[in-house]
């Protein structure tokens, strides 16, 4: 197995594979670390062993923290239980970026997950880890998307789930998490007071794994795959600029830890990849801090049609913005007003559909473009996270449809006037 311990970000210290995701020394969070020195085989071997794999995220599970020899199934036998996530288009936007002046832009959709969002690596990865270490019921706190998908793999594995969400979470989201049977508990508060409220719960229920509280640090590792997915499909080359959506941050900091690892692996070429990031200005703590040149990133009160980008106070801020700065990259914010013209713009020059959160990112792009904030000349890969059926509200009204009697001479004085 490639994984050997957790270790603190902030002290170093090690701990075992256990359900723990903060340091008992110094209260940092903790994260998976790798031996990757164990695993068998050149580059060319452990590439081909990735391109006959199966065609979803357990491709990579050389990568993942799954530990195999534990007793009880191994990770492999593991990885075929559950929904197949992963393995989504990336999509070359070439009209896209004529239209922002850029040369190459591609749009990773993980729209094509099995809960249309990027949430299902994660809840796949954290899953099989729960059912290594003997978890019998998957619960979460969430915005939305985590909740769909933490529900859909509970009755996919045959878990119970409960699913934590702010009372006020869009209706198109609370429908596709109930549907699966799962245990629906809203709370009177934002996201930020779920959190808190399951960082409780998940220390009186010793048999729940909370994907996102106890089992974090595995968690988090499943969005390398994203990273994964883009530079084998872009030929295993490294793409020369992201921006991808920041809500807690930790996805806008595996993103580059995978592509890192599999440079240090010699697996892909070019260079680390620009990171940019993307809030709503209505939630933009990490966006803040890095205009004033801070890694502070201080709390706010969520207020924003990005409800899945919606907490106000987020444990990878930091690590994002010094992520951002080291990179040469940006963490930037947008209105609502231009999250809904950045799901226009991408639906009407790529045909793809997106949430509020992929507005957030395609509005982001359009503005560092704009404002020459982005190289033109290097590729730019476009992360969309989820599905704009999920949040419908937010495009109501944004165009007019003709309405007309089922006759020719109608449509010729309505339509027809309009050639």
């Amino acid at each position: 197995m490639a994984i050997t311990h957790l270790a603190c970000r902030e002290c170093g210290a090690s701990y075992d594979l256990t359900a723990q995701y903060v340091c008992t020394t110094c209260f940092g969070p903790l994260e998976a670390k790798y031996d990757y020195a164990a695993l068998a085989g050149s580059p060319d071997d452990l590439r081909r062993r990735i391109q006959v794999g199966p065609q979803n995220i357990w491709r990579y599970a050389d990568f993942l923290p799954l530990v195999n020899g534990q007793p009880g199934p191994s990770a492999r036998q593991l990885s075929r239980v559950g929904l197949p996530a992963g393995c989504t288009p990336l999509v070359r936007a070439d009209r896209l970026a004529e239209q922002l002046g850029l040369r190459e832009v591609w749009v990773k959709n993980d729209a094509h997950n099995p809960t249309h969002s990027f949430k299902d690596r994660v809840v796949a990865v954290a899953a099989a880890r729960a059912r290594e270490l003997g978890f019998d019921t998957l619960a979460c706190a969430s915005t939305g998307n985590l909740a769909n998908s933490v529900a859909a793999f509970g009755a996919a594995l045959g878990m119970p789930s409960y699913v934590f969400i702010p009372a006020d979470l869009e209706e198109q989201k609370i429908l596709a998490t109930g549907i699966y049977g799962t245990n629906v508990i809203k709370v009177d508060g934002n996201y930020d007071d779920v959190n808190r409220l399951c960082t409780e719960v998940s220390g009186e229920r010793e048999n729940w794994a909370f994907v996102n509280v106890n089992m974090r640090p595995y968690y988090a590792e499943g969005s390398k795959t994203l990273s994964y997915e883009i530079a084998e499909q872009l030929g295993f080359q490294t793409p020369g600029q992201i921006v991808a959506p920041i809500a807690s941050g930790s996805l806008f900091g595996k993103l580059a830890k995978g592509f890192q690892e599999w440079r240090d692996l010699d697996l892909i070429e070019g260079d680390a990849p620009i990171m940019h990031g993307a809030q709503a200005t209505g939630c933009s703590p990490v966006a803040t801090a890095f205009a004033e040149g801070t890694d502070v990133c201080r709390p706010v009160k969520p207020d924003t049609i990005a409800k899945s980008l919606a907490i106000g106070n987020p444990a990878d801020g930091p690590y994002a913005v010094e992520l951002a700065q080291n990179t040469g990259g940006t963490i930037s914010a947008v209105t609502d007003d231009e999250i809904r013209e950045g799901i226009k713009l991408l639906a009407s020059t790529t045909g793809i559909f997106t949430e509020t959160a992929g507005g957030v990112t395609t509005a982001t792009l359009a503005k560092l473009a704009a404002e020459n904030r982005i190289d033109p000349d290097k590729s730019v890969v476009l992360v969309i996270t989820g599905d704009g059926l999920k949040t419908l509200d937010a495009v109501r009204d944004s165009f007019e449809a003709y309405e007309i009697a089922p006759n020719f001479e109608a449509f010729e004085a309505t339509v027809g006037a309009t050639r």
